[in-house]
């Protein structure tokens, strides 16, 4: 299996996350990452849905979700050629003793500290799945206290964009 990230533009109506994520459910794929939000039309979301699957299968539901009557345009995204990124706050066990050394893990990362506690940093970072594990893995013998991750989000490179050329193809349609 490989992994696959679709951006997936979708009318901004209720029930279309639940349609979309129902057809992934049905086919028996576990959606690995999952995000949604408005994109610079207030119609339009943006679901960046990141896939473990086979490519045939892939290729399926990709159709099934172009079927989908809310649905507008599938995409995948190859990470070659597009920028992907997902958030991470941790919370890291940090007193007077290794705070210093937290601080130069996060230096490293090129991560930041959002908050300070007497025996606690949370920590922001941004990045591709790999380097978010590798930034977990060293700040995991200071102890983790918390650990939350945002989907992954993702856009093609360059200056084309998928929004603008879809919306023009549904306004001529419609």
């Amino acid at each position: 299996m490989s992994r696959h990230t679709l951006s997936v533009l979708v009318e901004n109506k209720p029930g279309v996350l639940a349609r979309v994520s129902a057809l992934f459910s049905r086919r028996g794929f576990n959606i690995d990452s999952l995000a949604v939000g408005p994109t610079e039309h207030p119609d339009v979301s943006r679901m960046t849905i990141a896939v473990n699957v086979e490519d045939l299968p892939l290729e399926q539901v990709t159709k099934q979700l172009n079927k989908l009557i809310n649905v507008l345009k599938v995409v995948e995204l190859d990470p070659a050629t597009s920028v992907q990124r997902e958030l991470l706050l941790v919370k890291v066990k940090a007193d007077q003793s290794v705070r210093s050394q937290v601080l130069e893990v996060v230096q490293l990362f090129r991560a930041k500290v959002v908050d300070v506690a007497a025996d606690a940093v949370t920590i922001e970072a941004t990045g591709n799945p790999d380097k978010l594990e590798a930034f977990i893995r060293v700040l995991e013998p200071f102890g983790i206290r918390e650990l939350v991750q945002s989907g992954m989000v993702a856009v093609g490179r360059g200056a084309r964009s998928i929004t603008d050329r879809t919306l023009r193809s549904v306004e001529r349609t419609a």
